[in-house]
């Protein structure tokens, strides 16, 4: 088997527009918060940066603002609670395997943690069992992650369970983290939002949807016969291909969707959780760091 971290980084650096490699770095740091006291360099003032933070003998003799940067006290554990439930056998909204994009999603962001020298761990599970990996800090652990994703994700695993997932991290997780939820595009409960609102006060949470393939494919779709099949992974109920193309069940869809998505989008904000959905395996990396600099934005 191919490794998958080594696919996740193919994806990772062909989307970065800047010289360097590491184009996630900057977007990382804004996920940490305080400085240590160890004196790292100087560098020309920036707008936004802090006044108390200007170098003040250095600017004199130089004529220009410069401002001290230090070496920040990472050493922070990025939890990655992952659903790998029934539904995640599904196909994406670009067509591809489910499961691949939580595994490029969990890769990517498992990189960024590596690359600032922060632990790591998984929680995954359905509604059968909830499991966590011991904590990380190697590419080696992270290849080991993603495999256990992708073996758990299967036809044969019991129903998704989100609610399940997220209470499990609210009981059994007391030290602080910085805790990434890659879940399913399913309707938020009455439960979620309590755990969550549990959760936004025990940890740094960010929440990455996974958009599922369309149920009922619009008429300019219906081209190619393979496209029109199209089953509920638990129940295995079929669309019936004479559904396919109608504009009055597509607009009910459509509204639907938008209305559970409005209800998230409002509930994530409110509880000032940092929030992404990822639709195709090409867009996740400029997603997640759209989200991470919305994230910096906020709060600088």
């Amino acid at each position: 088997m191919a490794s998958l971290i080594t696919q996740v980084k193919s994806k990772l650096f062909i989307h970065s527009s800047q010289k360097s490699m590491h184009a996630l770095d900057g977007a990382y740091a804004s996920l940490l918060h305080g400085r240590s006291l160890d004196f790292e360099d100087l560098r020309k003032y920036e707008y936004g940066d802090q006044v108390r933070d200007i170098d003040w003998r250095a600017t004199a003799r130089l004529g220009t603002p410069l401002v001290k940067r230090h070496r920040a006290n990472r050493m922070h554990t990025v939890l990655f609670v992952v659903d790998t439930g029934r539904s995640m056998t599904a196909l994406a909204h670009d067509e591809k395997p489910k499961k691949d994009l939580a595994i490029l999603a969990t890769g990517a962001l498992g990189i960024m943690a590596l690359r600032h020298g922060d632990d790591f761990s998984v929680v995954h599970g359905d509604a059968e069992r909830v499991r966590r990996r011991a904590p990380g800090r190697s590419e080696g652990a992270l290849e080991h992650a993603l495999r256990t994703i992708d073996q758990a994700i299967s036809e044969g695993r019991a129903p998704s369970d989100r609610d399940a997932l997220l209470s499990f991290v609210a009981r059994t997780i007391a030290r602080r983290c910085i805790v990434v939820i890659i879940t399913d595009d399913a309707p938020v409960t009455d439960d979620t939002e309590r755990m969550l609102r549990r959760l936004r006060v025990q940890h740094d949470v960010l929440w990455v949807t996974l958009r599922d393939a369309d149920p009922v494919l619009p008429f300019d779709r219906l081209r190619d016969p393979s496209s029109r099949q199209r089953a509920d992974v638990n129940t295995r109920w079929a669309v019936p291909d004479f559904v396919h193309g109608d504009r009055e069940v597509l607009g009910e869809l459509i509204a639907q969707t938008q209305a559970e998505t409005a209800r998230l989008n409002e509930l994530l904000d409110r509880l000032e959780i940092s929030h992404t959905a990822l639709e195709t395996q090409d867009d996740a990396v400029p997603q997640l760091l759209r989200m991470l600099n919305r994230r910096a934005d906020v709060r600088n």
